[in-house]
């Protein structure tokens, strides 16, 4: 089996310098947009109806594109502009740490990890996601597949690694999570030429790059997201670029 992968580039060799890097990427991106209402991605259908059994929910590192409604959920991400703007929308949004999460133990019933992982030290934030979990508590979680699918594409959004799905399944497990549904995920584009479009763009023309990217790419990309199709279990993932994952936190924490 190949192990997930590790950071590539020498100038993000370790948990700090990968979180520098998506300061530098995420900051000018957010200063140039706004709140994306979580309705508008096909997440919703799903996060709707979780949320009638829901009494407390927190969404980590949601940046400017939450999935878990604005009103009622607890935000935390580490860009201060983006926690500004979230609370100017009216949300209880809190700058921190995924790894080191401003929270108190055993708080939140369900919790919402959209592309975040590979972002940052994962055994770290796995641990404290179950920290801050009552028991049963469902984790929303997406993470990019397949240590052969790495592009500088994933290099220029701050990714740390991909997973290959035995390697993901078996730190979730260590964590106290076990998966109970899956599908397919993920509005990254599939062309190689656009990919590489991107990245020369966001690289050579920013500003205008960052514009386009908020003020016509999402909001087509989400007009024309197909219907998440969630089965039991954990899905083939043999040909996925990205993977959901509903898991369920589970009793006693592994280790204790």
């Amino acid at each position: 089996m190949v192990a997930s992968r590790t950071i590539l580039s020498p100038s993000v060799s370790s948990s700090a310098a990968l979180l520098e890097a998506n300061r530098r990427f995420y900051d000018p991106l957010w200063e140039q947009a706004n709140v994306f209402a979580p309705q508008r991605f096909n997440t919703w259908p799903l996060v709707r109806s979780l949320l009638g059994s829901s009494r407390a929910r927190l969404e980590v590192a949601p940046g400017l594109n939450p999935r878990l409604p604005i009103e009622g959920t607890r935000f935390v991400d580490m860009s201060r502009v983006a926690v500004a703007k979230l609370l100017a929308r009216g949300a209880n949004a809190t700058v921190g740490l995924v790894d080191r999460l401003p929270c108190v133990d055993a708080a939140f019933d369900l919790v919402g990890a959209f592309d975040i992982i590979e972002h940052a030290d994962d055994e770290a934030t796995l641990s404290e996601l179950y920290r801050v979990t009552l028991p049963g508590a469902t984790l929303l979680l997406s993470a990019p597949m397949h240590a052969s699918m790495w592009s500088s594409f994933d290099e220029l959004v701050g990714h740390g690694r991909r997973y290959e799905i035995g390697d993901l399944l078996s730190k979730l497990a260590r964590h106290g999570w076990s998966v109970e549904r899956s599908a397919v995920y993920g509005m990254q584009p599939r062309s190689p030429w656009l990919l590489h479009f991107a990245v020369w763009s966001f690289r050579h023309r920013k500003r205008r790059a960052i514009w386009w990217y908020t003020h016509v790419l999402l909001p087509v990309a989400a007009l024309f997201q197909k219907k998440l199709v969630l089965a039991a279990g954990m899905i083939d993932v043999a040909k996925v670029d990205e993977v959901l994952l509903v898991c369920r936190r589970q009793e006693p924490r592994p280790g204790a």
